[in-house]
């Protein structure tokens, strides 16, 4: 697609820039790294450029972008932008410089989505696609505030890849102490995606949203990866018949197997998850949990979830990925030779 012009106008009114903000006191007790530099200096005195306050004295310590998803105030953004319970959020519509106030309506306990809101009537409001039917080479548009300075920014690519998983640490207000969370079933495109993009919708050809933007790889170029859009209509379906985002555990802590894996551990079998923690902390399966209710234990090897093979490409948190809570379902270990299927109902991650 040569010409995005019509489709920049139709989705433009939609997308907003999300401000992240603190007061002096709470940026205080936790500076984010890429701030660090800029109010301390070499002795630790705190000190805030006057550049950085907002008119109520509020220390501007991030950005991002979201979109309307209904008339009446609702946003999705992704759940970095708006993860810091300290931190005040304000919402700018295109083309406008009123602050209205957000409230985090729900944060998806395992993706990077979340869902905001803003008191205003009759917000514009962008139509969501299907995000099981995007294709590769597919032309797709980003719409963002681009490094939390250039709002209304747009840039057109393809769709690069999918299913893709990747360890991310959140560009917004990070901490020294962050550590890089795996996403999975991400969708890679070519598209200039900078920090401040996140949370902005990757839109295709007729205009639909298709993805949520979320994450760069640090030092490529145009290497951008993001969440699909069906994950965000499963998260509003559980906000609005349940009131909170409700997502499914089975209890376990696992390594997928591969080749490698299986030689390194002299596994009987290439693909599986076996039940393990590869850094030696915490319960491996979790008491009370449907996996241990279902006596699932460590070196457990689980080959299949519901009859289809769990590997390598499909893992466990696949799988769950597509199931609800209060859903039952049905494993197939290994342990010691022999091969064993039990059923467990799937709980609610805490």
């Amino acid at each position: 697609m040569n010409d995005w012009s019509e489709i920049v106008d139709e989705v433009m009114p939609s997308v907003a820039t999300i401000v992240i903000s603190k007061s002096i006191d709470d940026l205080k007790k936790n500076v984010p790294k890429d701030l660090a530099s800029i109010v301390t200096d070499r002795n630790g005195k705190f000190s805030v450029p006057e550049t950085l306050l907002d008119k109520q004295g509020r220390v501007k310590i991030g950005s991002g972008s979201g979109f309307f998803v209904s008339p009446h105030g609702l946003l999705v953004t992704n759940k970095h932008v708006v993860i810091d319970p300290e931190a005040e959020y304000s919402v700018f519509l295109s083309g406008d410089d009123v602050a209205f106030s957000a409230r985090i309506l729900a944060r998806d306990p395992i993706d990077d989505v979340a869902v905001i809101k803003i008191e205003k009537e009759k917000t514009p409001s962008i139509r969501l696609g299907n995000s099981d039917n995007v294709r590769l080479g597919e032309p797709v548009l980003a719409v963002g505030n681009a490094l939390g300075m250039f709002q209304n920014s747009v840039a057109s690519g393809i769709i690069a890849g999918l299913s893709r998983a990747i360890f991310a640490t959140r560009d917004i207000s990070e901490s020294a102490t962050e550590k890089p969370k795996e996403l999975r079933g991400l969708i890679q495109t070519d598209v200039a995606i900078n920090p401040g993009n996140s949370g902005g919708p990757l839109v295709n050809t007729k205009g639909e949203v298709i993805a949520i933007n979320t994450a760069v790889v640090t030092g490529a170029q145009n290497l951008a990866f993001a969440i699909p859009i069906n994950y965000a209509k499963r998260d509003l379906t559980e906000l609005f018949h349940h009131g909170r985002i409700r997502r499914p555990m089975l209890g376990v802590k696992f390594l997928p197997i591969n080749d490698a894996v299986m030689r390194k551990f002299h596994l009987p079998t290439s693909s599986g998850a076996l039940i393990m923690t590869a850094t030696g902390m915490g319960p491996v399966v979790v008491k009370g949990s449907p996996a241990d209710k279902a006596g699932i234990k460590k070196g457990d090897i689980i080959l299949s979830f519901n009859g289809a093979d769990v590997t390598y490409q499909k893992t466990l948190s696949d799988y769950l990925e597509e199931r609800q809570v209060g859903e039952r379902i049905k494993l197939t270990f290994l342990r010691n030779g022999e091969i064993k299927t039990v059923e467990t109902i799937l709980s609610e991650v805490k």
